[in-house]
C-alpha cells in the first residue's frame, strides 16, 4: 500500500481512495495554491485544474502527444512477439496525421441522426433491466442498470451479441480498473478482448452485413489503401473501452445525485424538456474522464519545466468546477444556461461519440423516472466508486416502492 499523500500540490496520487471517493476539495485546493500540480507518483506527472489551462493544453497538439493515454504508465512492458502488439485506440491514441482520417472514419457513425437509430432498443433495452427487478423495491442501480446500458448499445452498433455485455464489462473492468494497480490482471482480459474481435473481423471478411461498423471499417479505404489490420482491431477496442465504462459512469453519476436531490427529480417529472440541458449539467457537475498526454518536446508552461516524455494529467473533470469559469460549480442547476463543460474534452481529440453517450444517458434517465420516480438511496457508505482514468459509482444501492409509484 502506498504512503498517504501529505501535500495534494506537490505529491497527488489519483488512486488515492479518498481522492476517488471525493476529489471535489483536493481540485479546489490545487487551483487555489498550485494549479498545475506535479507529482513522482506512478511514475510522475504534471495535472492542470484550471478551466484555462486544460482548454489551453488540450488544444496544444505540438508539445503534447497522445500517443499514450493512460493517466499512469503499466509497468509490464508489451511483448514484441504477442500478435496483439502494435494494438492501440485510434484515434483517440494517435496524433495527426493518422488521428486526421481515422477519426473521419468514425464521425459518419456518430452523428445525432444516425445514433437517435437506436433510441428506440435503447429505451426497449432500459425497460426490460428495469422490469427484472421494479417488484422488489431495490435495485442496484449502478451493476443493475447503468453498467448494462452501454454495453448492449456498444454491442448493438458493432453487430455483436447483446447477450456477451456481461463478458464485455468483465472484460472493460480488468483493463480499465483493476488493471491499473494489478497491470498482471489486465494482460489476460485485454488479449481475450482483442482475440474476441479478430473471430469478428475473420466473420465479416468472410461475411460482410450491411450497417454493420465492423464491416464498413474492413472496407473502407485511405489514400486507396485498406485501413491496417491492427487499425481496425484497435478502433473496435476503443469502441468498447470507452464507449461502455464512460457512459455507464455517467449515467451512474447522475443516478446517484437523482437519489438524494427529490427535487431535481420532481423538476424533470414536471418538465420533461429540460432533460437535455440536464445531461449537459450532470455531465459538467459529474464529467467521468480523465486523460493523459505525453510531453512530445521540452516546454515550459506557465513556469512549470515539462520535459519530453513527462505525462500530463488531462484533469477535464477539475476543469468542469472550476469557478473562475462556472457560476456557483459545486451546485448542480439543472437549467444553467451558460455551460461550456469540456466532459467529452477539446480541440482534435474531444470524443466523437459524444452524441451516443448524450443519447444513453438521456433515456436511460427518462426510462427510470418514468418507472421509479421516487428512489432513495439505501445506504450512503455502501455506494463505491472507481476512479483514476474514469470516476463513477460501482455500486449504487438503491430503494423505492415496490412496483414503482407518482
Amino acid at each position: 500500500m502506498s504512503e498517504p499523500v501529505k501535500d495534494w500540490t506537490t505529491d497527488y496520487d489519483i488512486f488515492d481512495p479518498a481522492y476517488v471517493q471525493d476529489p471535489f476539495l483536493v481540485w479546489d485546493t490545487m487551483r487555489g495554491e498550485c494549479p498545475v500540480a506535479h507529482s513522482e507518483r506512478h511514475g510522475g506527472s504534471w495535472m492542470p485544474t484550471r478551466y484555462e489551462d486544460l482548454f489551453a493544453l488540450a488544444r496544444d497538439v505540438e508539445h503534447f502527444s497522445s500517443r499514450e493515454i493512460l493517466v499512469a504508465p503499466r509497468p509490464i512492458r508489451p511483448d514484441a512477439n504477442d500478435p496483439n502488439y502494435g494494438v492501440r485506440a485510434p484515434p483517440i491514441s494517435s496524433d495527426p496525421p493518422e488521428h486526421t482520417w481515422s477519426r473521419k472514419l468514425l464521425l459518419p457513425w456518430f452523428t445525432q441522426k444516425t445514433t437517435a437509430q437506436y433510441e428506440d432498443e435503447t429505451r426497449a433495452l432500459c425497460n426490460s433491466l428495469i422490469d427484472k427487478f421494479i417488484a422488489e423495491g431495490r435495485a442496484d442501480a449502478a451493476e443493475d442498470y447503468a453498467q448494462q446500458i452501454p454495453p448492449r448499445v456498444i454491442a448493438f452498433m458493432l453487430g455483436v451479441s447483446p447477450d456477451l455485455a456481461d463478458t464485455f464489462v468483465g472484460w472493460v473492468r480488468a483493463t480499465l480498473e483493476q488493471g491499473f494497480l494489478n497491470p498482471e490482471a489486465a494482460v489476460i482480459p485485454r488479449g481475450q478482448l482483442i482475440n474476441f474481435f479478430r473471430e469478428q473481423v475473420a466473420d465479416r471478411q468472410a461475411n460482410p452485413r450491411e450497417n454493420d461498423l465492423i464491416t464498413y471499417l474492413l472496407t473502407e479505404k485511405v489514400d486507396g489503401e485498406p485501413i491496417p489490420l491492427l487499425h481496425v482491431l484497435g478502433t473496435c477496442l476503443l469502441l468498447l473501452v470507452a464507449g461502455i465504462d464512460t457512459t455507464w459512469s455517467s449515467i451512474g453519476s447522475a443516478l446517484w445525485h437523482l437519489a438524494q436531490n427529490p427535487q431535481d427529480r420532481a423538476r424533470l417529472i414536471a418538465e420533461p424538456e429540460m432533460m437535455t440541458n440536464a445531461v449537459e449539467e450532470l455531465l459538467r457537475a459529474y464529467s467521468p474522464v480523465t486523460m493523459a498526454r505525453i510531453v512530445a518536446s521540452d516546454v515550459e508552461y506557465k513556469g512549470c519545466p515539462m520535459h519530453e516524455g513527462d505525462r500530463l494529467i488531462m484533469n477535464f473533470p477539475a476543469a468542469n468546477r472550476d469557478p473562475e469559469k462556472f457560476e456557483n460549480p459545486d451546485e448542480v442547476i439543472l437549467d444553467r444556461q451558460n455551460n461550456p463543460h469540456i466532459a467529452f474534452g477539446v480541440g482534435i481529440h474531444r470524443c466523437a461519440g459524444s452524441n451516443l453517450a448524450r443519447m444513453e444517458m438521456r433515456i436511460s434517465l427518462e426510462t427510470w423516472l418514468k418507472r421509479i420516480p421516487d428512489f432513495q438511496l439505501e445506504n450512503a457508505e455502501a455506494v463505491t466508486w472507481a476512479g483514476g482514468q474514469v470516476r463513477g459509482p460501482r455500486q449504487l444501492p438503491v430503494l423505492f416502492p415496490a412496483g414503482g409509484s407518482r
